[in-house]
Order: structure tokens, then C-alpha cells, then sequence
């Protein structure tokens, strides 16, 4: 926040993008009835973050200042629909801001398509469309042009080779 303050577009871009993940976190953890708002919460929580940056105190810790202006945020937003009673947590903890970092997701997903793109396709097809899509074994023959039996086989051999390759022995 510091650099960003002082002009540093590449500090702010970080900021910005670290801030982010946070606020994904924290909002969907709190918002678990009310999914669709926490992009436009994130949205609107960073343009607030920005239009007040003059009064972040770099003294202070970061997360207090930022964890208050989301709670406000979130609570501006339940009072505007009427829905004080949907939040499924309580605001009081800033150091949840922190903890509720979105980017773990983010990382597994991408280590996922890694490991999923090391198989062929007759294995990596069916595990997409059945373990990840929640298609069934028959929607997932029909989808790829497999018969059932081959995308059994191919969600079992696929899955066989992914956990040898996270032990490191493939």
C-alpha cells in the first residue's frame, strides 16, 4: 500500500490483485446465500479502498483499514436489499480478512489442469466430464463418443495415474 500511495503502479497492480483474493474470501465465507453479490461486493470494496487510499495511516496495519471499509461495504449492501438476516458470519475478526485468501483455490485449480493435461485424452476426457462436471458415466460416452466400459476404464486408469504422479513415482 505504501508504494502504491507513492505512484508505483506495478505496488498497486499487487495490492489490487492480493486484495482481491482476500475479499473473495471473506465475502463468500460470509454470503453463502447470496453468491451473485460477492463480485459486485469485491468491486465495489476495492473502488472504496482507492477513492480512500489518502486515508490508509502506513503506521497501521493494512488489514484493520481494509477489513473495515469491507465490513461497511457488506452491511451497506444487506441494508440495500433488505437482507441482514442472509449473513452467514460475524464481521467483528479483521485478521479473517487474511485468512480467507481465495488464491488457495485458485492454485489447486491451476495445479489440477497441469496434472490433467499430462494424460491422454481417453483418460483425461471422462475424469473432466464425470468427477469434475458431475456428469454420469453414460452423458460422458455420449459427450465424448466413448463407450461406457472405456470411460470407466478411463476414470479409473487416469485417476490411478494422476495419484502416482502427485507420490512422484511417474
Amino acid at each position: 500500500m505504501v508504494g502504491a500511495a507513492q505512484g508505483d503502479a506495478r505496488a498497486y497492480h499487487a495490492l489490487l490483485g492480493a486484495l482481491s483474493g482476500h475479499l473473495r474470501g471473506f465475502f463468500r465465507r460470509r454470503l453463502t446465500r447470496l453468491p451473485d453479490e460477492v463480485e459486485d461486493l469485491i468491486q465495489e470494496t476495492l473502488l472504496a479502498i482507492h477513492n480512500q487510499r489518502h486515508t490508509y495511516d502506513p503506521d497501521q496495519p493494512i488489514t484493520a483499514w481494509v477489513h473495515a471499509i469491507a465490513k461497511y461495504k457488506l452491511v451497506d449492501m444487506l441494508r440495500r436489499h433488505g437482507k441482514q438476516s442472509l449473513l452467514s458470519d460475524p464481521l467483528d475478526d479483521a485478521m479473517e480478512l487474511i485468512a480467507d485468501d481465495d488464491s488457495e483455490a485458485a492454485e489447486a485449480r491451476r495445479d489440477l489442469g497441469v496434472l490433467l493435461a499430462s494424460l491422454p485424452d481417453k483418460q483425461r476426457l471422462p475424469i473432466v466430464h464425470v468427477k469434475i462436471e458431475g456428469l454420469s458415466v453414460i452423458e460422458a460416452a455420449q459427450l465424448t463418443g466413448l463407450s461406457v466400459s472405456a470411460v470407466k476404464i478411463g476414470v479409473h486408469r487416469g485417476l490411478k495415474a494422476l495419484a502416482a504422479r502427485i507420490r512422484g513415482s511417474a
